[in-house]
């Protein structure tokens, strides 16, 4: 066991400062509502691809995502606004 001496706790305080701002940062980045957003995009886009290979009767290559629960949820629910949004517009006319 080294020492315990001024020094050596600054440093080791330094260090912890130094590594707890990193993590914050990676998660600031991580929960961004601009990331956040693209990654449901792209969640959205992999299940489209896969109803489209559904429909079709594609079979998925082995080296493209396979779509997740988050994806059909943002392309549910994407569809249900667009439904929303179509049926008040022809409500109107």
């Amino acid at each position: 066991m080294s020492p315990t001496t001024p020094d050596s706790i600054e440093a080791d305080i330094a260090r912890t400062r130094a590594e707890l701002r990193e993590t914050v940062d990676q998660l600031s980045d991580r929960l961004s509502p601009k990331n956040l957003a693209q990654e449901a995009v792209e969640e959205a886009k992999i299940a489209v691809a896969d109803l489209k290979r559904r429909v079709t009767g594609e079979v998925r290559e082995p080296d493209e995502p396979e779509a997740t629960r988050t994806g059909w949820i943002v392309l549910g629910g994407g569809a249900a606004l667009a439904l929303a949004v179509v049926t008040k517009v022809i409500r109107k006319l």
